[in-house]
């Protein structure tokens, strides 16, 4: 069976659509797997996700019994997805009846709950192999290398969000701790001013007095130098603590 270009155009668009600021991962994930039900014929699809660790977790299927099937495979370690993350390729059984030795839990349940053959696509970043995508039938045969590339294709589709997600947080992270240095030396140039006219001494001294307060009692320079800011009692302990060494 052929996919219609025209679907697929549409379905990578509206894909694309969703890679905005406002990026919900899972929302993303849970569009492109009804989208492999509808794009690709199949009746359920799921997909797992690894974790910093290495761990698969079941991150979205298409339905409960795409979930279960998903969940069973991680408790077993067997499975057309387990297959697939540990090679890193695609992996096809057409007749669950004829599956693989080492399938027997996985085989037996996908057939009982309704599915006779399943395939595996890997989501890849080069050579690292991030999760698995899995395509669920009720009827048997070969998904066909036409619909195996569409697939494959809609895995790198995903793979591409979860980068782009970890690339937003990451960029989040940077920026916060960006601002915490900033307003940091904020304090702290605020800090050096009133130490400076407290005591009648030029600000460079004061910023050495406040660091050295700050090292002598194991405080934190910001720390420090919010109190002096604020005129919080610590705030007083760096004065005197300078006119008694000068």
């Amino acid at each position: 069976m052929s996919v219609p270009d025209a679907r697929v155009t549409r379905t990578f668009v509206e894909l694309a659509d969703t890679l905005v600021a406002d990026f919900d991962l899972l929302e993303f994930l849970n569009l492109l797997t009804v989208r492999c039900v509808e794009l690709l014929e199949v009746d359920a699809a799921g997909l797992l996700l690894a974790d910093a660790h290495g761990v698969l977790n079941v991150v979205v299927a298409s339905g409960e019994q795409a979930r279960f099937l998903e969940l069973l495979q991680l408790q077993n370690q067997e499975g057309a997805a387990i297959d697939c993350y540990r090679e890193g390729q695609a992996v096809e059984c057409p007749d669950l009846a004829k599956a693989p030795a080492q399938w027997p839990v996985f085989a037996q349940e996908a057939q009982e709950a309704g599915f006779t053959s399943v395939a595996a696509v890997p989501m890849r970043l080069r050579d690292d192999v991030l999760g698995a995508l899995n395509l669920f039938r009720g009827t048997a045969g070969e998904l066909g290398h036409e619909r195996l590339s569409v697939g494959q294709a809609l895995a790198d589709v995903a793979t591409i969000g979860i980068l782009h997600e970890r690339t937003i947080r990451k960029h989040e992270v940077l920026v916060d701790q960006l601002q915490t240095a900033l307003t940091s030396r904020i304090t702290i140039e605020q800090a050096k001013g009133v130490l400076a006219e407290r005591l009648g001494i030029g600000v460079d001294e004061a910023f050495v007095s406040l660091r050295l307060f700050a090292r002598s009692n194991r405080r934190r320079l910001i720390d420090v130098a919010t109190s002096v800011v604020e005129r919080q009692p610590e705030g007083d302990d760096v004065v005197a603590a300078y006119r008694r060494a000068h």
